[in-house]
């Protein structure tokens, strides 16, 4: 069992070295020319090349490789083939001539890898700096295509296969272009954010961008990935009789593959269309919704926006304090290091000296003590340490400048700040015990500034440290809408617990001479914390 598993794992480290060997012409010295080659055999479908057909291709092109004579090409077609991207053709040469066969036996046509490649660093190399829009249009299709292929599921008799098949098809093109383009607004999005050396117009151009699209497309999200969610609910008990529905209607290429492994013959690797397999679904339900607890991708889209909006006030922080001197350099440190680059050696000692002010060494004549007589022959880095006046270090001189100034008395700004600390103390203190008294009878009494600062403080924490859950109904089935499990906060200082439990229909009302504050759907509870608790039992005993 344990061989198996091993050549199991080597088979799989050798495929994936493989696939790796593929990329090497991007990174190869001559990746110019390489690439000048792909893209010819990329522009071809099913046809098989001769290197007389290639290099007319190339100077057709006018690519860089058209200089190339034919033993060069020669060389490159076949480095291409050694690392995958090509394959050498099987086709028989029909030639008339003993020169022309030799022209044409070399044959070679594109792999399939190959060919991915090639299109994936097209599309890098052409759009790689480009800001690219979010289809958020497509949403709401993807919503449309959910809602109604739920209804007709549900309905008697199920839906007509091919047209399942054909709203699957729409629905998972539709989401994929969506994602897709999601992703690669936020990775140029990050990459733009990254900078520090903004100018005032280009970031100006960019809070525009961020303030204005990426706001649009966070709302647009946040408002339809609910509906998505419930739709696929719904539409979750139904999708294996679904998908094994389609596949006895059209198998397509899996049908093939089956056959073939029915009459003994080797197994085809089959990749399905989008949709046809019940982890595309997965994939789906786990972009809108939190399903293994590791959060979704609308969670992530959300923390991406504030990470973003974080990095904007970072910039903008950046050229507030540009206006009192404390700028970024950024720009200045890399003209200066290519005059370091470009300077010879004794130039680039008197710029260094320009710029950072490294003048020669200073030899100062300070005698050590008479005890620590040092030899000539120690060395500076093991010899003992002379203490040097800080005068002498600052100024270069010994003499005193004026007469030491007396120490500033600060005891009376001292007593201010500890009488106001004391009276803050006291207010919070005096606002824990009125939210206490006022427990269980808020609509009775009216609450002072300082006793409902408190509360929304503490409020504001129990909040933020709740855990949210789905409701589980009596099937076993998640509903709608979220419950608390567990809200609450508290102040050791002011032994002071606050607990907030949801109660649907409940409405607690906190009037104060602020105004008042409707709470809709929970219940405040605000008791002693447990320490305090325990601390007036063992007083009471003893």
């Amino acid at each position: 069992m344990g061989a198996s598993a091993s050549g199991a794992g080597q088979d799989a480290d050798e495929e994936t070295r493989r696939r790796l060997n593929a990329y090497t012409y991007l990174s190869a010295p001559e990746r110019l020319e390489h690439v000048a080659i792909m893209r010819v055999f990329c522009g071809t479908l099913l046809a098989d090349l001769a290197v007389p057909d290639i290099m007319a291709k190339l100077r057709q092109a006018g690519a860089s490789a058209a200089v190339l004579d034919a033993d060069t090409l020669t060389v490159r077609l076949e480095q291409l083939v050694q690392w995958g991207n090509l394959l050498r053709s099987s086709h028989t040469v029909n030639a008339s001539s003993i020169s022309e066969y030799q022209r044409s036996r070399s044959r070679y046509q594109l792999s399939k890898l190959g060919e991915r490649i090639q299109r994936d660093a097209d599309g890098v190399l052409a759009e790689a700096d480009a800001a690219r829009e979010v289809s958020n249009e497509l949403l709401a299709l993807v919503e449309r295509g959910l809602r109604e292929l739920a209804e007709l599921v549900t309905a008697p008799g199920g839906v007509e296969p091919q047209d399942g098949l054909e709203r699957i098809s729409t629905l998972f093109v539709q989401f994929t272009e969506f994602a897709d383009s999601i992703r690669d607004f936020y990775a140029y999005l990050g990459q733009v954010l990254s900078r520090y050396d903004l100018d005032s117009a280009e970031y100006q151009g960019f809070k525009e961008l961020l303030l204005d699209y990426v706001e649009a497309i966070t709302e647009d999200v946040a408002f339809r990935a609910p509906r998505i969610s419930a739709a696929l609910d719904t539409l979750w008990p139904h999708i294996p009789a679904l998908l094994d529905r389609l596949d006895c209607h059209a198998q397509g290429l899996n049908g093939l593959s089956a056959q073939a492994q029915g009459e003994s013959r080797p197994e085809v690797r089959i990749q399905r269309s989008r949709g046809r397999e019940f982890v595309d679904w997965e994939g789906l339900r786990g972009w809108f919704s939190n399903t293994d607890g590791q959060g979704s991708q609308v969670d992530q889209l959300r923390d991406a926006t504030l990470r973003a909006l974080q990095s904007l006030l970072a910039n903008a922080k950046r050229m507030l304090r540009s206006a009192t001197g404390e700028m970024s350099r950024r720009k200045d440190l890399l003209r200066l290091a290519r005059w370091f680059d470009e300077a010879a050696p004794r130039d680039a000692h008197d710029i260094a000296v320009a710029a950072f002010g490294l003048y020669g060494a200073r030899h100062l004549g300070i005698p050590p003590a008479a005890e620590e007589v040092v030899p000539a022959y120690t060395s500076w880095w093991t010899g003992p340490v002379v203490e040097v006046p800080v005068a002498l270090r600052e100024r270069g001189s010994r003499a005193q400048r004026g007469r030491a100034s007396a120490v500033e008395d600060h005891s009376a700004q001292k007593q201010l700040l500890m009488e106001a600390a004391r009276q803050r103390t006291a207010t919070r203190a005096a606002a824990a015990d009125e939210l206490r008294s006022a427990s269980g009878r808020f609509a009775e009494v009216r609450l002072t500034s300082a006793a409902l600062g408190l509360l929304l403080e503490l409020l504001a924490t129990a909040l933020g440290n709740a855990q949210l859950s789905r409701p589980v109904s009596t099937d076993g089935e998640r509903t709608p809408g979220f419950d608390l499990d567990s809200a609450s906060s508290e102040d050791a200082e002011l032994r002071i617990r606050l607990t907030v439990r949801r109660t649907a229909g409940t409405r607690t009302v906190l009037y104060s001479a602020d105004g008042d504050l409707l709470l809709d759907d929970l219940e405040l509870d605000i008791g002693r914390t447990s320490a305090a608790v325990e601390g007036e039992a063992e007083a009471s005993v003893s």
